[in-house]
């Protein structure tokens, strides 16, 4: 799916008044932050979205900067942002249009992020060890197979989720601090809701 397609595809979507996510960020993300980041960090955030967890972070006192293949939902990201009275530096780009910097940011936050296909997915896992500070952290969420089975979210197809074995392979620069599989039940809107089979890994880029 090329740039425009993607747009397209999002667009129709996100063109809703609702926050088809939620306005609450991920779980996951709050729990991990919490935990390994710290205030004044300058986190990028890959497709935002309509912002619920780049707005959060903001809010946190994190530095953030975040992109996403769909204007519509960054329209309404930035209309967020302003409600909360915070700055989020939101440019429309898809994974591969956007600026990626070397040695750029303290994390890197992918919740989500299962429109990539195998060759997108490998990119995208390069191009954020590469955008990485020495020590950065990565913090990624996704669905596994077994989410096929519960139909609360995400991709149909097998090939876009997640598994242990093929995290930890594409991870494989990263030194990974966590990497689990479980069950759970999420609230993230009208397109996340119900008992999900989901992964979580965090990762650094060795210091």
């Amino acid at each position: 799916m090329g740039f425009s397609d993607a747009t397209q595809f999002w667009n129709e979507r996100f063109n809703k008044e609702e926050f088809i996510f939620g306005k609450e960020p991920n779980e996951y993300l709050v729990e991990k932050t919490l935990q390994y980041l710290k205030p004044n960090n300058k986190v990028l955030c890959i497709a935002d979205g309509e912002g619920r967890n780049g707005v959060w972070l903001a809010k946190q006192g994190m530095q953030v900067i975040g992109f996403d293949a769909s204007d519509i939902a960054l329209s309404k990201a930035n209309q967020f942002a302003r409600e909360n009275q915070v700055k989020v530096e939101y440019s429309f780009s898809d994974t591969d249009s956007f600026a990626w910097h070397p040695n750029a940011y303290d994390a890197v936050v992918a919740i989500f992020i299962q429109f990539a296909d195998a060759p997108m997915r490998e990119r995208i896992f390069q191009k954020v060890y590469e955008t990485l500070k020495p020590g950065g952290i990565f913090i990624l969420q996704g669905y596994t197979p077994k989410q096929l089975e519960y139909k609360t979210g995400g991709p149909s197809l097998i090939e876009h989720l997640y598994t242990e074995e093929l995290i930890s392979d594409l991870a494989k620069d990263l030194q990974i601090l966590e990497l689990c599989s479980y069950e759970k039940e999420l609230s993230e809107g009208p397109r996340h809701t119900g008992m999900s089979a989901l992964l979580g890994l965090v990762a650094q880029k060795q210091p």
